[in-house]
């Protein structure tokens, strides 16, 4: 087989004996090692093949109460700034991060929330990109207080900044990396397409210059007149209607809408046929019940018949939302966590059972962060913010980056603990697109700010 595909009559039979075991083990279990070792079940895994799954946290998440200081000096300090919201150094025990490298000292915790993350960070599988976010190019403290450096526009405004994040560029913006990485990559799949695909609905993140992105449910490809047959109880006039809306036409905008119809109409039937053929049975271990959990299961699913649609490169996108607590923290964000935990961690175990688990890097993303300082029952808009990379190809059971000071007017802060990245976008998302096998001349077609930064830190080293 030449690409990722799901499995034969023989192995399915093994694979779904074994997937049902899998998943009665739930996803906070410790992490099953077994996974790589059912040869028969994998996928045939193609050397070529590639995938990135941007997982977006709408509204910005916090990320102070998401990856907490756990060393007793910096623990105290965030304690001490954010006050009644601060988690308490006891309970972060059993989500303590363990690294393979010394980070300087500093040690930090999962909120408790996301323990089912601890053992991927344990296996290598999982690292921390510590303080991202939206730049122009580098900047410091004196810098921003002087005005001497450019800054992305309207810093702290949510739809700005999430344009920012997904497409070096504020709201309005016509194109996003991850569609810019799909416009190199097209040409090369079977189903040019399948190649850029968005699971929550619509984002610039996915947007290319040539590449349209492909919005499918949670339960697939959604079909023109919801794929029905008959119209007004004949199926002649259904097949008159579906004719008329993709002959050829000699009017240039009737042309173009017949052949978007045509175009859409064979994609969803190649698709809807591709996933017909993977076994629910195989998608066992993805919770009922969260939203985010049901996106990454058809993304999953689409991975699992890559094969069967020629596709070689893919980008996807995903999106939970709630992340902007101006009020109720304290109760409500860790309920999102455990959603944001569990998915992942079903996601990434799919992934191994399926033997593309080092084909595939899943990262997150989201507005910004938020503030240290509390506003007495919530946090603000914030700057820099940490994320999460997950895959098989992952350097994991590290931080990347550099560590933040913690408190108030330190030379990372601009106010109430809003951080300066020191990890631009542009650098995280470069590092992603070399791993895609972007190379460093498209970069700066890809990544329009990464040329204002020296060549050597266009990758930060987590994959």
């Amino acid at each position: 087989m030449n690409a990722p595909t799901i499995l034969n009559d023989v192995s399915r039979r093994a694979f779904l004996q074994r997937s049902a075991a899998l998943g009665m083990a739930g996803v906070a279990a410790p992490l099953v090692t077994t996974l790589g070792a059912i040869g028969e079940a994998a996928a045939a895994t193609a050397s070529d093949y590639k995938a990135l799954v941007c997982v977006f946290l709408n509204g910005g998440n916090d990320h102070y109460n998401t990856l907490v200081p756990y060393d007793p000096a910096s623990h105290a300090l965030y304690a001490a700034a954010r006050g009644s919201l601060a988690l308490n150094r006891d309970a972060l025990q059993a989500t303590a991060l363990v690294p393979a490298a010394d980070p300087g000292g500093r040690a930090y915790a999962l909120a408790p929330a996301m323990a089912p993350l601890n053992p991927l960070f344990d296996a290598g599988r999982l690292a921390v990109a510590l303080n991202v976010g939206t730049l122009i190019e580098p900047t410091t403290r004196a810098q921003f207080l002087n005005r001497s450096v450019r800054v992305p526009p309207k810093l702290f405004s949510h739809n700005d900044q999430q344009s920012f994040f997904q497409a070096s560029s504020p709201e309005g913006a016509l194109s996003g990396w991850g569609g810019r990485i799909g416009d190199l990559y097209q040409s090369g799949n079977g189903a040019a397409t399948l190649t850029c695909i968005n699971a929550s609905g619509n984002a610039v993140f996915l947007t290319g210059r040539q590449a349209i992105q492909y919005n499918v449910g949670t339960g697939g490809p959604v079909a023109l007149l919801r794929g029905g047959t008959s119209l007004y109880g004949s199926a002649t006039a259904a097949a008159t209607l579906g004719r008329l809306m993709t002959e050829a036409n000699p009017h240039m905008f009737a042309s173009e809408y017949a052949r978007v119809n045509k175009r859409a109409m064979d994609t969803q039937a190649q698709l809807a046929n591709a996933l017909a053929g993977v076994p629910e049975s195989s998608m066992t271990l993805f919770p009922a019940g969260n939203p985010l959990s049901d996106q990454l299961r058809m993304v999953a699913r689409m991975i699992a018949v890559s094969g069967d649609i020629g596709a070689k490169r893919q980008v996807f996108f995903v999106s939970m939302g709630g992340f902007d607590l101006h009020d109720n923290l304290a109760a409500s964000q860790p309920v999102l966590l455990a959603r944001l935990a569990a998915a992942l961690r079903a996601f990434h175990d799919t992934t191994q059972a399926l033997g593309i688990a080092d084909r595939v890097t899943t990262f997150t993303g989201s507005d910004f962060g938020r503030t240290l300082a509390s506003n007495g029952n919530g946090v603000d808009h914030g700057w820099g913010s940490m994320h999460f990379v997950m895959g098989g190809a992952v350097k994991g059971r590290r931080f990347h980056g550099s560590a933040p000071a913690i408190g108030h007017n330190t030379a990372d802060d601009v106010g109430q603990g809003r951080l300066i990245p020191t990890m631009a976008v542009d650098q995280y998302a470069s590092t992603l697109a070399r791993w895609f096998g972007v190379g460093d001349g498209d970069l700066t077609t890809v990544l329009p700010n990464i040329g204002n930064y020296d060549r050597s830190s266009w990758s930060q080293g987590f994959v």
